[in-house]
Parts: C-alpha cells; structure tokens; sequence
C-alpha cells in the first residue's frame, strides 16, 4: 500500500497507513488513479514546518474529495479518522490538510522536522514518506514569499500506485483519463517561474551572458537618453561613415583636415567645432566619407599622427547631431525617399498680398500652388509697392530705427564692459592693499621677535657675568 510522487525537484515514495483510516487512503488512492493530483502545485511551503499540496487551483482553498465524484457534491468533503497512535513526531508525516473538523477532501501536506506534537489529533494521518527524504530537503530549501509560495513552482508530476488494498468502485472506470492531463499556463499578476525554468548562465557561457548583459543595460540607457532629449531615438545609431578627430592645433583649419584625409577617399565634408561666441577652435572636429571602408583606413593610420606640430588622435564618431534633423520630421526611419522628396515638394504661396484680416501687415490667407501668371502678377504688384514713395520712406524709417537700436545695443554693452573693468581694477586695487598691510604685519613682527631675541641673549651675558665673578 504505496504511491510514487514524481515531483519536479524528485520522487517522494509514500507508504499509506490503511488498516488505520480506509477511508483516507481509498480516497487518496483513487484521486491518484484517475490523475487528479499531476500538475498540483506545492502551494506553500513553511521551512522547518510542512509542505502542502494537492488542491489543482494552486490557492489552497480548492479540492474536492473521490466522494463528490462517486455521489454527488453532498460528499465532497468525509469525516476525520483521528488514530492516537499515529504522530507527528518526525520528519516525512503525511496528513490530511482540512479547514475544521470534518472538512477533509483532497489536500494534504508533509511535515519537514521533527516534534510536531501540537498538530496531534486535530489531522488525519494517512501515511509517511518511506523514499525520497532529499526531495523534502530540496523542498524544504526553497525559496518562498510572505504567503509560503515558492518562487519557482514545485509540481506533483505524476502519480504511480504502487499497491492498492480497494476495489474500484464501477462508476470509477469513466473517471479514469486515456492519458496524464497537460499543464495549462498560468494567467494573472502573480504568474511564477516554471518548474522546468532554467538560469541563462547554466544555458550558455559566461562571454555570451555578459555580451548579452551588456547589450541590455546599453538599450536601457539609450532610452534614458532619448527621454532627456539628448538622442533623438533609442535606436538611432551613429553613422559609420563619419569620423571623430581631437587634439587639433587651435591653428588648424577645415580645408587642412579635408586635404589630409583625401588621401584615403572622397570627403564629404570636413568640420572643425568652433565656439559660437568667439570662432575659436575647440581643438576637434569631425571628418565625413562617402564610404564606410574610406573611413575604416584613416582610423588604422591617422591615429596619433602629428598635425602641426600636436599629435592627433581619431575614433569613430558616436554623434547622431545630424540626425535629429530627419527625426524631427519623418519619425525614427532611414528612409531616404524622405529626405530627398523635399526638394520635389511644390512650393507655396500666398494667392492675394494684400492683407486682409489680423490688422494692417498680417497677412493670414489660403494658400495656394503659384502658377505661372500668378507669379507675373505678384511680381509686377511687389515692383509698383516698392517704387511708390510711401514705401521707400517706410523702407528708410525701417533702416534708421535698426541703426539706432545697434548703436543703442553698443552702447549699452561699452558701458558694460566699462563697468566690469572698473570692478576689476578695484578688485586689484583692494588685493594690493591687502597685500601691503599682510607685509607690514609680518615686518613688525618679526622686528619684535628679534627684540625679544636680544633681550633674552644680553640678559643671559649678564647672568654668566654675575656667577663668574661670585667664583
């Protein structure tokens, strides 16, 4: 009177107590047979405690008795068979796991220590482990959450009957499957990892794990980046074709770069940064092929190659600057239809100059193609606007205003210059002033230590005196 368990983490070999509850084992039996328990989840596992199994929901409030299917769900549940000779007093216990007196059906749990005195006669105990005690240590061993359940599922797999003392009941034979039912996927929020889930380290090596590693953590910060701004897509990559040169001598122009790098194959273009401000160079710049291999040569040979007189050093460029360009108005694509169908686009114009509503000089109005008439019209409408004399005094009144605001933008920015020098040359003034005062502190200090030096030294000439002619 034994049953096999073929859990995912092994086999758990359990002898069943017969003689002392019938009627818990024949139901045990008989669940096992007609395959009621594969797939049945070790929903909680309390280490150092039990291991509770058997309800096919996996929440530990489901199961139903052999009894409900015989008779009806009038039998679901059947009376304890409370044997005081059978404890639990070590490790491997089998009992029934009911929710009150009288409440038993088809879960059940194992205990994993010793001296569980205190679960004595509140559950039936029905059988104990007889192989397979290293399967209970790896159950006990995993890892759980608050609620017990374990991380990663722990299944019954199959169920084999050893030997059975009971006679199937007739209505028995319809229950029984052609085969092991298969194992549905779990849906919701709380979906675990599978019994058969294996570590990608076992699944390949460690080079193909940190290449993989590495590949995700740069996905994730190019999305960082795209959501600072920065890039304009997570997947934008820069082009092979351009390439990153530092180190440049301040003196260093563009037309210097772009004849050196010819050597190596058509220059698109050669840039060197230049602060916005001043013009000066920042002392790098970027070089553009028209093809990728072009490129591959000059980063092999230029590479800390002297350029007027500093040593370069060039890399492949990592910009996507040029791109954004092309983000901004055709979305995240390379497509270069796009980017060429500008100069095919037809060009617009407004149909009627004058203006006609927003005030005088909006012009808000349909737009329209421009034909070839229309063209000739507005022409000749712009040429008679612009010899009419109110629109020469108009065009005057512009240019003068603009020369004034310049000069007044000049004059602003001399008196602020002005003011800047003058809270530097203070700033001097005072530093110098500090200085000096620093420098007398330091003299009349000195002084007054040599003073106090010459006082000690001729008080201790006269001390020698007094004692040489006391002798």
């Amino acid at each position: 009177m034994a049953v096999l368990l073929s859990t995912s983490v092994g086999d758990i070999v359990i002898d069943l107590h017969a003689e002392s509850c019938p009627i818990t084992c024949k139901n045990f039996l008989k669940l096992c047979k007609i395959k009621y328990y594969n797939n049945c989840l070790f929903h909680s596992v309390q280490k150092d405690f039990i291991a509770q199994t058997g309800d096919p929901t996996g929440t530990g409030r489901g199961g139903d008795s052999i009894y409900k299917f015989l008779y009806g769900d009038q039998a679901r549940f059947f009376e304890d068979e409370i044997n005081q000779r059978l404890k639990h007093d070590k490790v491997g216990v089998v009992a029934m796991a009911s929710a009150g007196e009288g409440q038993n059906a088809s879960q059940f749990y194992i205990t994993l220590r010793d001296g569980l005195d205190y679960l004595d006669e509140k559950h039936t105990i029905f059988g104990e482990v007889a192989e397979g005690f290293e399967t209970l240590t790896r159950i006990n061993e995993a890892y759980v959450d608050d609620n017990h359940r374990p991380y990663k599922n722990i299944r019954i797999k199959h169920t084999s009957i050893l030997d059975d003392p009971f006679d199937d009941p007739p209505e028995l034979a319809e229950l029984i499957p052609d085969r092991s039912p298969e194992l549905k996927p779990e849906e919701g929020i709380d979906v675990r990892l599978e019994d058969d889930w294996v570590p990608l380290e076992e699944l390949h090596d460690a080079e193909e794990v940190e290449k993989n590693v590495r590949s995700r953590e740069a996905h994730t910060r190019a999305v960082v980046l795209e959501m600072v701004g920065d890039i304009p897509d997570a997947e934008v990559r820069p082009p092979d074709n351009v390439l990153f040169v530092c180190k440049l001598n301040p003196t260093t122009q563009d037309e210097d770069l772009e004849v050196i790098f010819q050597r190596f194959g058509k220059v698109i273009s050669a840039d060197i940064i230049r602060d916005h401000k001043t013009g000066d160079s920042l002392c790098y710049g970027f070089v553009e092929f028209e093809a990728r291999e072009s490129c591959e040569a000059a980063y092999f040979k230029m590479d800390n190659v002297l350029i007027d007189d500093r040593r370069i050093h060039v890399d492949f460029s990592q910009s996507v600057s040029k791109l954004w360009n092309r983000y901004h108005k055709f979305g995240a694509q390379d497509d270069k239809q796009a980017v060429d169908g500008l100069s095919q686009r037809p060009k617009y114009e407004l149909k009627v100059t004058d203006g006609q509503r927003g005030g005088t000089g909006k012009r808000y109005e349909m737009v329209f193609d421009e034909t070839e008439t229309d063209k000739n019209d507005n022409a000749k409408k712009r040429e008679d606007v612009s010899r009419s004399p109110r629109s020469r005094s108009q065009v005057e009144e512009r240019q003068r205003s603009s020369r004034d605001e310049r000069h007044d933008r000049h004059e602003r920015s001399s008196d602020r210059d002005r003011g800047r020098k003058d809270e530097r040359d203070r700033d001097r003034k005072d530093d110098r002033d500090r200085d000096r005062d620093r420098d007398k502190r330091r003299r009349r200090v000195d002084e007054w230590r040599e003073r106090r030096e010459d006082h000690h030294r001729e008080r201790s000439y006269r001390d020698d005196d007094r004692k040489r002619s006391r002798r």
